[in-house]
């Protein structure tokens, strides 16, 4: 008898493993495999998310703009303090940053390389003015990371609450490198805190490839630059028609942009949506 209730308490425990992707953490599965969405690893009960530190260091502190810098990533331990060493590799790397200017006119997706204990990228800030930095990184035993940090500029004094752009909606086709991208939403008003499905049609059709390990990659930012979404495709198959699933947290504008693969070449296209709230 007493070997029955362990057999059955071990079939219980072994029927409450969940696997979950780390990325999109609404794909569950009762059986290990990949997420159809990213193609992440599922991983088997997957921590509560915390949050790591990330100590930014800038080389020159002195920031100038037009000129070359180095940015430094440190990562901590939320519980010890002590520096991370072990990264999972996401979507073919450990670290994608992106870069994104307060007028919204700047996007750069780069990857920073690690040398066993930092971050580090050599880059160059186009022009003067405030620069959001969204540090996207998975530490091994972790969760998956984005992490929001700010700079500015040398000099530049503006607020960042007075250069809010004026953003007019732009759901126009976009001509990229060697594709184009048309989009249409629905609902076609997006409303803050609801569902809005992104379509996304693609031509010529032939040759997309993924990119950095998922069929696109889309990352939409908020007017103010608070509010920062990291987003793959819900569906997509190689094919020229795509959806995303995005929740815009609140009323604003969003400048959305998109990557893509054809025959090798890198496409980005940005839109614009205003988002209302819920009347």
């Amino acid at each position: 008898m007493l070997r029955g209730l362990l057999m059955t308490a071990l079939l219980c425990a072994q029927q409450a493993i969940e696997f979950t992707c780390p990325m999109d953490r609404d794909v569950r599965s009762k059986t290990p495999g990949k997420c159809p969405r990213c193609g992440m690893a599922l991983v088997a009960n997957l921590p509560e998310p915390v949050e790591y530190p990330v100590d930014l260091r800038v080389d020159p502190p002195q920031i100038p703009s037009g000129r070359p810098i180095a940015l430094e990533f440190r990562i901590a331990d939320p519980a010890t303090g002590a520096p991370v060493k072990q990264f999972e590799i996401v979507h073919e790397k450990l670290f994608h940053l992106f870069i994104v200017s307060h007028d919204l006119q700047y996007f750069a997706h780069v990857h920073p390389r690690f040398d066993g204990a930092v971050f580090r990228l050599d880059t160059a800030l186009p022009k003067a003015g405030t620069y959001r930095l969204l540090a996207d990184f998975y530490p091994t035993g972790g969760t998956p990371q984005l992490v929001p940090k700010t700079i500015t500029t040398a000099g530049y004094t503006m607020p960042l609450e007075a250069g809010i752009p004026k953003l007019a909606a732009d759901l126009s086709p976009k001509q990229a490198e060697n594709l184009t991208a048309e989009l249409k939403l629905d609902p076609p008003q997006p409303i803050a805190g609801k569902k809005t499905m992104l379509f996304v049609h693609l031509t010529p059709a032939d040759g997309l490839e993924p990119y950095i390990g998922a069929w696109a990659h889309l990352l939409a930012v908020s007017d103010d630059l608070v509010d920062t979404i990291h987003e793959h495709p819900f569906i997509a198959n190689g094919g020229p028609d795509m959806q995303f699933n995005i929740f815009f947290p609140r009323e604003a504008g969003y400048r959305v942009w998109i990557q893509f693969q054809r025959r090798g070449v890198v496409n980005t296209v940005a839109f614009t949506i205003p988002v209302t709230a819920l009347r």
